[in-house]
């Protein structure tokens, strides 16, 4: 399996590229993401044959058709270190919860950081250590976090040999409980930068610090937001274990509904339905940050300055520029040529110089065809789900998934079969806990007191040159 760029230019010698090349690359040199040449296609012999795997044994099966340049007997090692009962609490790794009949939630945060990050970063982590090793190099990891993605790099690469990683979040944007998961970690390898914006500043740092091609290539700069292929495939694999554990057979359909913010989660989800898990719809949610919402209505992508993102009780979904919904576009359009240079055209150009896009109506029309329906979520809304769900079925959600329950239930059909995917602990975001029930929910007991423990973190502007005298100051060439 070779791979290539939405925006289609060259990269760097030569194209397509191999999977170990683009998972120390993150973003493509042109400025695009990193997509197969082409979805592999799971026929229903496949399906019946990996139906009942354990979640390590469909993880590999899933990540042999898109990895052809590892050993499979390596691909293997890691597989099996990485999804475990013991860093994921339970031997079905992401379990199903019942709440009423066709609708269930699906629980991804039981790794060490408490939130769905986990999935693919202990991956990750193990992936990059191991290609690392194999070629004698070291990485940079230069990485942007709204909350979660933060604390899943950091605790997946705290102590990897050969990895650094400069992870940029917005101040004052997370909760108590996100900033000290990652500002208390003391390892050398780990530096926390406190940008004075919101996460799409953040993330615009990434993008300019990767599309400079010779500090990219002198400081060794790679990824592990979402844009970074590896992680969105990882993600692929708890779609069909979902998919599997609520059906009985593969005439079944389901949907997922799926807290938005990166476009990252729900991303992994468009896969898993391209290569051909009976997906009936993937329902994306949004908090009052609806810029997906406002495009799955209107055809219209109109990103929101950094003063006009709003700071909610949903803070992961804080974000108004969805690196990943690039890569949905590209496929959208055609997933060839032609659809390289449009995308190069709406998010190379149109999206830098008019902050945003319409699509025809000929390519809207299309939207259907994936499968793709949207809702929103406000403050209100999810304090009433927290506390209905509490109340009734005895379970306490955190408030991006409370977004993505309150969705879900707006938009199901009679008869269909709904999963909602858990996105954190509710521990995490205590205070909006407190306000919908009275009550902190239950803190794990390894992260006792950890808002009390000394933090390690600088501050710094919101400018691609700071961050990157701030790498240089602090590494090797």
């Amino acid at each position: 399996m070779n791979y290539l760029s939405t925006r289609g230019l060259p990269t760097q010698g030569s194209t397509p590229r191999g999977f170990s090349d683009i998972l120390l690359e993150g973003l493509a040199p042109d400025g695009g993401l990193y997509l197969p040449e082409r979805y592999p296609q799971v026929d229903e012999s496949t399906l019946a044959r990996w139906r009942g795997l354990a979640y390590a044994d469909l993880a590999f099966e899933i990540l042999c058709l898109y990895i052809g340049d590892l050993p499979r007997s390596d691909l293997r090692v890691l597989v099996d270190k990485t999804y475990t009962k013991e860093i994921f609490g339970t031997s079905e790794i992401t379990p199903l919860k019942v709440l009423e009949p066709g609708l269930w939630l699906q629980a991804l945060s039981n790794g060490p950081t408490l939130a769905f990050k986990d999935m693919a970063m202990q991956l990750l982590g193990n992936l990059f250590e191991h290609e690392l090793a194999r070629r004698g190099e070291t990485l940079n990891i230069l990485g942007a976090t709204s909350g979660d993605t933060g604390s899943a790099a950091e605790y997946a690469m705290r102590g990897k040999r050969g990895v650094r990683v400069f992870m940029l979040s917005p101040i004052g944007r997370m909760s108590p409980f996100q900033q000290a998961q990652m500002f208390s970690l003391q390892d050398a390898n780990i530096h926390n930068l406190c940008v004075e914006g919101v996460f799409d500043d953040c993330q615009d740092i990434v993008k300019a610090v990767s599309n400079d091609l010779d500090f990219k290539r002198r400081f060794r700069i790679g990824t592990v937001n979402s844009i970074n292929w590896a992680r969105l495939l990882a993600q692929v694999v708890y779609y069909f274990a979902g998919y599997f554990q609520a059906t009985r057979s593969n005439q079944e359909r389901v949907s997922f509904a799926v807290p938005s913010g990166n476009f990252g989660n729900v991303c992994a989800g468009h896969v898993a339905r391209m290569m051909g898990l009976p997906i009936e719809r993937l329902i994306v949610a949004t908090n009052e940050n609806d810029v997906l919402d406002e495009f799955f209505r209107t055809g219209a992508y109109r990103v929101r300055t950094s003063a006009d993102t709003h700071e909610t009780s949903s803070p992961s979904m804080d974000i108004s520029k969805a690196s990943n919904f690039e890569r949905f576009v590209f496929d959208l359009l055609g997933h060839d040529a032609a659809a390289a240079a449009r995308t190069r055209q709406l998010f190379g150009e149109d999206v830098p110089r008019r902050g945003g896009f319409t699509l025809t109506p000929a390519e809207f029309s299309r939207v259907p065809e994936f499968g793709f329906v949207s809702g929103k979520s406000t403050h209100a809304d999810r304090l009433a789900t927290i506390r209905h769900t509490a109340e009734h079925h005895g379970i306490t959600l955190d408030p991006h998934t409370a977004d993505g329950l309150k969705v879900a239930r707006s938009l199901r059909r009679p008869g269909e079969t709904v999963l909602v995917l858990e996105t954190a602990l509710p521990i995490k975001f205590a205070a909006t806990l407190v306000e919908a029930l009275g009550r902190e929910p239950e803190r794990p007991a390894a992260f006792a007191g950890i808002e009390q423990l000394p933090r390690r973190f600088e501050r710094i502007a919101a400018d691609a040159g700071a961050v990157k005298a701030f790498i240089a100051e602090h590494c090797t060439a």
